[in-house]
Order: C-alpha cells, then sequence, then structure tokens
C-alpha cells in the first residue's frame, strides 16, 4: 500500500528525490526501480554534502536536481533527522519515506541473517522500534510514503511510476538478434523463434556469400510459402506479450531468431520484424550476432 500527502504533485516535478526510511524496508530497491526510469541515483550520500552534490551535477537537466534520487538511511554518515529535514526544506526537495511492518522487518532481517544498525548488542526488535522513534519526524514530514509490507517488486515499480513518471513509459526497449544454431543459443533472449524450417540460401552458390540483409537473399527467402504464414502468426504470438511483459516491469526485451549459421533466413526476418516494430513506435536494437562487424 502507499500513501501520498495532499498536494498537487505537477508542482513537485523537477525536484530531487530524498528516500528515506526503515532499514530493511526497501529503499535499495525503490532506488533501484528509479535508475529504471532514469534517475541518476546515489545512495548512503553524506546529507552534508548534498547541495554541492546537485550544484555539481552536469547541467542537462532543465531544473537542477531534476531526475535525481538520494537514498539516506540511519548507516549513513553524518545522518540526523534534523539535517535531513534542513535539507530537505533548503533543496525543496521530495521527501519519501519507505516504511514496513515490524512483523515483516524482524522476519526479512532473519532470512538474512543480517544485523539491524540499530540494534547493537540488543535483541532485533528493539533496533526496529528505536529505529522507527528516531525516524518518527521525517515520516511524518514525507511527501510520500510507501509502505512495503504486502508489496512485490512489480508492485513497488507500478507505485513509483505513478508518483513519480509525468508520463509513464509505454514502450520497452527492444533487441531483435539473429544468431546460428551451429555457435550456441544467446544465453541473453527472452524469446527464441528457430527458422531453419525455410528454405536455405546457403546453398545457392550465388547467395551463399550474401547475407539477410541482401535483397536477392530475401527474395529468395519470400519466394518461401511458409515464410509469410509465419511471420503472421509470429506477430500475432508478440503482439499481446509485449503489453504483458511491460506490465511486470520488464524494461528491455530479447527476441532471438536463429537459423543454422544465422547469416540468412534469421537475418532476414529480423530487418522485417525491425520494420514491423517500428512501425508501431517501439525502441527497436538490432544485432546480428553472427555477421562479422
Amino acid at each position: 500500500m502507499s500513501e501520498q500527502k495532499t498536494f498537487i504533485q505537477q508542482e513537485h516535478e523537477g525536484r530531487p528525490l530524498i528516500i528515506t526510511g526503515l532499514s530493511g524496508a526497501g529503499i535499495s530497491s525503490v532506488l533501484k526501480v528509479l535508475e529504471d526510469f532514469h534517475y541518476e541515483v546515489f545512495d548512503n550520500f553524506p546529507p552534508t554534502l548534498i547541495k554541492d552534490l546537485l550544484e555539481r551535477t552536469e547541467p542537462h537537466h532543465t531544473n537542477i536536481g531534476a531526475n535525481i534520487a538520494i537514498g539516506i538511511d540511519t548507516r549513513t554518515r553524518g545522518f540526523s533527522p534534523d539535517s535531513i529535514l534542513d535539507t530537505v526544506q533548503s533543496l525543496k526537495a521530495r521527501l519519501v519515506y519507505i516504511k514496513c511492518d515490524d512483523n515483516v522487518l524482524q522476519k526479512r532481517f532473519t532470512e538474512t541473517r543480517r544485523r539491524h544498525p540499530m540494534a547493537q548488542q540488543k535483541s532485533l526488535l528493539y533496533g526496529i522500534k528505536t529505529e522507527k522513534e528516531m525516524m518518527a519526524s521525517l515520516s511524518d514530514a514525507a511527501d510520500f510514503i510507501i509502505d512495503t509490507s504486502e508489496t512485490s517488486i512489480h508492485d513497488l515499480r507500478h507505485i513509483l511510476e505513478g508518483f513519480f513518471i509525468s508520463k509513464p513509459e509505454k514502450n520497452m526497449a527492444v533487441t531483435l538478434m539473429s544468431f546460428g544454431f551451429r555457435r550456441g543459443i544467446p544465453k541473453e533472449a527472452d524469446i527464441l523463434m528457430d527458422v531453419r524450417f525455410l528454405k536455405n540460401p546457403h546453398w545457392d552458390k550465388t547467395l551463399k556469400p550474401l547475407t539477410g540483409m541482401d535483397k536477392k537473399v530475401g527474395e529468395y527467402i519470400k519466394q518461401d510459402k511458409a515464410f509469410d504464414e509465419f511471420l503472421e502468426n509470429f506477430k500475432k504470438l508478440l503482439s499481446p506479450l509485449l503489453p504483458l511483459y511491460a506490465h511486470e516491469g520488464k524494461s528491455y526485451l530479447t527476441v532471438a531468431v536463429g537459423c543454422t549459421g544465422g547469416k540468412h533466413r534469421s537475418v532476414f526476418t529480423i530487418e522485417t520484424l525491425k520494420t514491423w516494430f517500428e512501425k508501431q513506435d517501439i525502441n527497436v536494437y538490432v544485432e546480428h550476432r553472427d555477421i562479422p562487424k
């Protein structure tokens, strides 16, 4: 679940984020998601140096501090709630507080066998309660409060996207890769298709030295009656899957198409798919793995 203070969100756009909260509640996970959203992320950055950091940051943003997220918790050198509040106020930053139920925090620390930073020589529960009391003023002052007690990483991503991305990314980055099975299947492939059923240009002496990017090879492959039907069915398979992958928080997807040598059939198929993806306004990158650069 998440809680949001009553204010107009647009007024807070372009301001740095200060991410703080309870140890074990998921501050690092929040920072990783924000990094996927193209934020510059700094974890455990000393509060006394934040102002200098923002002033020295490369001026590639419209506003100083825009798209910057800084994680600060009780492990951070020079940490104190008062200093964090002063920093937030002076920089007009947005304060994000990450919290979690005591029982869930106990379970997380127990499962990972990590020592709570506030426990010292005392019990885990003592450390959790002590830290919560110490952080109360930050919780009260937070612009955004996110409770991760029952939140999956996918839910967390959707919450953060709703809060901090004014125009959520509709499309993931898709890499289209051709390859040859004789050199092995690419480990990075999310979706893999085998096109060795198509007629092979390799056995035509005039086409053998060419690649699937050559017009003559493409014409040869398209003469195979199986090609058009296969391509249409493959596109029908991909169309509903892309938004589902995006919904699950996947920011990039690799679709690999293989033939025997990775030079003709797979290359032409990838080039044809590239045109189809581009027409749908999807960010596409093409890699022909087994064609010499």
